[in-house]
C-alpha cells in the first residue's frame, strides 16, 4: 500500500509538471506524449518502486480488450443518443466535418490512459486492499465524479451522474477483468463518440463540430444541460445497466477482494480453529 502510494505520487507529478508544458509548446501532439509518459511512469514505478510486474497492463490483452472497450463505449453512447432521438430531445442536422477526428481521438486516448491509470490502476487498486472491491468502487466512483466538478458547466448533479455512470462502469470493468485495457477502451470509445462523432459537449467542454451535426433541447435532466448529454438521466441509466454485467462477472469469477477488516477477522477465526 505504501509503495503503491509512491507510484501514485510519481504519476501525479509527471502529469502536473508535463501537461502545462505540452499544452503550450506542442498542443497537437502533446496529448499523445502525455499519455505515453504517464503509461511509462506507471510501469517503471510499478517495477522499481512497488517491485511487481503490472499484470493489469498485460501486453497480450491490450488489443482484444482495448478494442472491445472502444466498441462497447461507442455502442453505449450511440444508444444514449438513439434514446434521446426517440423521445424528441436530440435533433440531427445533417453531416458536419471529419477535420477534428485525429485530434479528437488523440485527446480521447490521453484522457482515458491518464484517468484510468490514476483512478483505476492506482486509487482503485490501492483502496481495495483497505476497503475491499465494493468499498473501492464506491470511493473511486465518488472521487471520479468530484474530479469533474471543476469542468465548465459542472454542477452537483453532473458530478453525481459522472460518478454513477462512469465511475461505477469503469471501476466494475477493471475489477471484473483485473486489467486496465477494457476500461481504457470504454473511456476512449465513449469520449470519442460523444465529441468528435456526435459533436456534443464533452464533460462541459464544447467540442468543435463533429462528423454529425445536431442539437439537444428539453429539460436539463434529459439533455444534461451545458455539461453535455453524459449528465443526463438517460446516460446514467444506460451505463448502470451495462455496469450490472461487469458487477455480475466480479461475483461469478470471485474477484471481489474483501476489506482489510474482513481478512483480519478470517485470519483470527482460522487461528481459533487451529487452537
Amino acid at each position: 500500500m505504501g509503495l503503491g502510494s509512491l507510484n501514485l505520487v510519481a504519476v501525479a507529478v509527471v502529469i502536473t509538471l508535463v501537461q502545462p508544458v505540452l499544452r503550450e509548446y506542442t498542443p497537437a501532439a502533446g496529448t499523445a506524449v502525455l499519455a505515453l509518459l504517464c503509461l511509462a511512469t506507471y510501469i517503471l514505478a510499478s517495477r522499481l518502486i512497488e517491485r511487481r510486474t503490472p499484470t493489469e497492463l498485460a501486453v497480450n490483452r491490450a488489443l482484444p480488450e482495448g478494442a472491445a472497450g472502444i466498441v462497447i463505449g461507442f455502442l453505449l453512447f450511440a444508444v444514449v443518443m438513439a434514446i434521446l432521438l426517440a423521445v424528441g430531445v436530440y435533433h440531427p442536422a445533417g453531416w458536419g466535418t471529419t477535420s477534428g477526428l485525429a485530434n479528437g481521438f488523440s485527446f480521447a486516448v490521453m484522457a482515458a490512459i491518464t484517468e484510468e491509470i490514476l483512478f483505476r490502476g492506482l486509487l482503485f487498486r490501492l483502496s481495495s486492499k483497505l476497503v475491499g472491491t465494493w468499498g473501492a468502487l464506491i470511493v473511486t466512483s465518488g472521487l471520479f465524479g468530484l474530479a469533474h466538478k471543476a469542468n465548465p458547466g459542472a454542477t452537483l448533479a453532473s458530478s453525481v451522474a459522472i460518478a454513477l455512470e462512469a465511475g461505477v462502469l469503469l471501476g466494475a470493468a477493471y475489477a471484473a477483468t483485473q486489467r486496465l485495457w477494457l476500461p481504457i477502451g470504454l473511456h476512449i470509445g465513449w469520449n470519442f463518440t460523444e465529441g468528435p462523432l456526435f459533436g456534443m459537449t464533452l464533460s462541459g467542454n464544447k467540442m468543435t463540430e463533429g462528423v454529425l451535426r445536431g442539437s439537444l433541447s428539453g429539460p436539463g435532466i434529459m439533455t444534461g444541460g451545458v455539461f453535455g448529454p453524459e449528465a443526463s438521466i438517460v446516460a446514467v441509466m444506460v451505463c448502470l445497466v451495462a455496469a450490472l454485467y461487469f458487477l455480475w462477472r466480479i461475483v461469478k469469477l470471485h474477484r471481489a477482494e474483501p476489506a482489510m477488516w474482513d481478512k483480519l477477522a478470517g485470519q483470527k477465526r482460522g487461528t481459533e480453529m487451529i487452537c
